[in-house]
């Protein structure tokens, strides 16, 4: 990956992954935040970041992309349609010559419900929700995108993230975690390590079109996640809730997520990628968190 520059539409923790796992292998990477705190919070971290936003497009387009190889965007579409795109898709194709990979972070939310069956790249899209819906939306216009350019283009579908800081871990120590109960509910996720490796393994392998599913090995209820947590953290669990008996009180966006169902196969990635997860489960992803804060306090 000699002389890679890559450039992300969002600088979050993943895209962050990104950047140090692919650094020790010549690629720079420079990225965009919303917010001046978090540009600060970026730059002192030894990262080059620039404002971006649906309402504040990039300052200097020709400058932001000039030398970039590569393309990542994990900012989520709005109602308006993806930010980024409608924002600078002119600018790639007039500023970015050398660009020869792009990434879009999407989410397995495309497949909508399949009452907890197993799914994978070739099942069909079914978005159930308007957020869904965007995020297909997206990925169409960026694979159109990539084609107009001639740029192999690549699509990322995403189950629940987590990592350092955004746990289960986390949630239980907060005081926030519940275990909520809803018969045949099976969820799954993905640590954003292993998002990472795969990602960079696109980058170093790349297959115009293609779309992965970024997965764990085992999709598996919430409360069993939040109850493995407590395990670790040598406190009782929060009682076991029934879903039926606090959806009311929920969130949207909350009741949504517990709408869909479905088990999500990884076996092209490790196939076609040779991606080997660090984390194959919630039990390795949430004991090295846990592993790491020790490491860090000695």
């Amino acid at each position: 990956m000699d002389a890679t520059r890559l450039f992300i539409f969002g600088f979050g923790d993943t895209a962050r992954q990104l950047a140090r796992a692919a650094h020790p292998l010549g690629c720079t990477a420079i990225g965009t935040a919303r917010s001046a705190d978090k540009l600060q919070a970026l730059r002192a971290d030894g990262l080059e970041a620039l404002r971006f936003g649906s309402d504040a497009p990039l300052d200097d387009p020709t400058l932001a992309f000039a030398g970039i190889t590569h393309l990542l965007c994990s900012i989520p579409p709005d109602a308006a349609g993806d930010p980024a795109l409608t924002a600078h898709a002119d600018d790639l194709a007039r500023h970015a010559p050398g660009l020869r990979w792009i990434g879009y972070l999407s989410t397995t939310g495309v497949y909508g419900d399949h009452g907890g069956a197993w799914i994978d790249e070739s099942t069909p899209a079914a978005p159930a929700s308007d957020r869904a819906r965007r995020r297909l939306a997206a990925e169409r216009q960026w694979l159109d995108l990539g084609a107009h350019l001639a740029v192999a283009t690549h699509i990322f579908r995403l189950p629940g993230i987590y990592g350092p800081g955004r746990s289960a871990v986390d949630q239980v120590r907060a005081g926030t975690a519940r275990r909520i109960a809803r018969a045949g509910q099976v969820f799954s996720r993905i640590h954003i390590a292993d998002i990472a490796a795969t990602v960079l393994a696109s980058m170093q392998q790349p297959r115009p079109g293609a779309i992965y599913n970024v997965a764990d090995d085992e999709p598996s209820p919430q409360a069993d996640v939040v109850a493995f947590a407590c395990t670790l953290l040598a406190v009782p669990p929060p009682p076991l809730v029934d879903y039926a008996a606090i959806e009311a009180s929920l969130s949207p966006m909350a009741r949504s997520f517990y709408a869909e169902s479905r088990r999500v196969r990884n076996t092209l990635i490790k196939r076609e990628l040779g991606v080997t997860l660090a984390f194959p489960t919630y039990r390795e992803g949430l004991r090295a968190i846990l592993a790491d804060e020790q490491t860090r306090l000695r």
